[in-house]
């Protein structure tokens, strides 16, 4: 097993690699494939499978971690990879508590695979239709925001079923399967380096055997209690890496300037705003308790609490930064104004501000989430 602070040092040694074409990915939003091949080779993707399936057995705290380090070079690496990530740590909680999870794993130890998730587009109710076929089910969608896709191997995503609708059912797709079409439609303020463009399914077969959960349409299932514990820590670290940046690049240039009493207060905000960040960040980590926790909507409502007090204190960290250094923020070859806008994304993710808020109101009601 490769300890946390060995996974840190491989970020550190190929992080230079990454920061090299960060930029340059960023202006021409082209998919940051070389970085991809180069975290492959250092097997971070299969960082966080058991040591006993042939993975790197990183903890869940060390995957938060080596996210929240590759973002100090590349924030669109971090966060493709997270995408990947979060999806082998919802698939290890399972292993662990006893559920079929062990092939899938194991496939991606052995073949260092990628993963490409579907989940903050699909939600509850999922994008598309599944219709019964012998043997199975065609499925007809349009995924959006699938980050990571043009180097993934296996599409984990959702379907639902019935007319009405009735169900929704979970399964993996092999991205080269029949049917299955990268759309070139990402283009956007921030992480352009992503790759995170949709996924055309048509007429895609899935065989019953492959449908690995089932739940009822639009409605709260026992497996969202896993995910929202387990995977805001890890896409939030790509987020927080990106602002622990722009944090280290507004002190450099506050040592290089004369001092003054607005320069030293807009200096403090900055390291008060850093501070409320990493402790939200670091208690989204230890309510996961390395995967030993049972899986309830009163502990996913904590960790989304956090989420949203990460993302204010995390875009007030960058706009402090800015704050900081001043007009020339503005220039590229700073580089505080890519990752502004790379920040931006995370309102975004599960659960937008408002959405929590109401999640958790109605679970502090004892009611149901959603």
């Amino acid at each position: 097993m490769t300890t946390q602070n060995e996974f840190i040092d491989t970020v550190r040694k190929i992080g230079p690699s990454l920061a090299e074409r960060a930029a340059a990915c960023d202006v021409e939003g082209r998919f940051v494939s070389e970085n991809y091949e180069i975290m492959k080779r250092a097997k971070l993707f299969s960082a966080g499978v058991p040591s006993e399936l042939g993975g790197g057995g990183a903890s869940h705290g060390t995957l938060c971690q080596i996210i929240r380090e590759v973002a100090h070079y590349c924030g669109s690496s971090a966060l493709a990879l997270s995408m990947h990530t979060h999806l082998v740590a919802a698939a290890v909680w399972r292993h662990k508590h006893g559920q079929p999870a062990e092939a899938l794993l194991r496939k991606i130890a052995a073949g260092e695979l990628v993963l490409v998730s579907t989940g903050a587009g699909d939600w509850l109710d999922s994008v598309g239709r599944a219709e019964r076929v012998e043997g199975g089910y065609r499925v007809n969608a349009v995924k959006r925001f699938c980050s990571g896709a043009p180097a993934g191997d296996i599409l984990m995503t959702s379907a639902p079923f019935g007319d009405p609708k009735t169900e929704v059912l979970h399964f993996p797709v092999p991205m080269k399967a029949p049917g299955v079409t990268l759309l070139n439609d990402w283009d956007t303020l921030g992480m352009r380096g992503t790759g995170s463009c949709s996924i055309e399914l048509k007429d895609v077969f899935v065989p019953e055997e492959a449908i690995g959960v089932r739940r009822p349409h639009g409605l709260w299932h026992g497996s969202w209690n896993v995910v929202c514990t387990v995977a805001p820590a890890i896409f939030m670290g790509a987020y927080v890496g990106v602002a622990e940046r722009a944090t280290t690049i507004a002190r450099e240039a506050a040592r290089a300037k004369t001092p003054d009493a607005f320069g030293m207060q807009a200096l403090g905000e900055l390291e008060n705003n850093n501070v409320l960040m990493q402790m939200a960040f670091r208690e989204m980590v230890e309510l996961a308790c390395d995967y030993d926790f049972e899986p309830t909507a009163e502990r996913a409502s904590q960790c989304l609490i956090r989420k949203t007090l990460a993302t204010k204190a995390l875009l007030a960290t960058v706009d402090s930064a800015i704050e900081v250094v001043g007009g020339s923020a503005l220039f590229r070859k700073v580089g505080l104004e890519r990752l502004l806008r790379d920040v931006k994304g995370a309102p975004f993710h599960p659960l937008p501000e408002k959405k929590q808020l109401s999640f958790t109101a109605r679970v502090s009601l004892g009611l149901s989430p959603v």
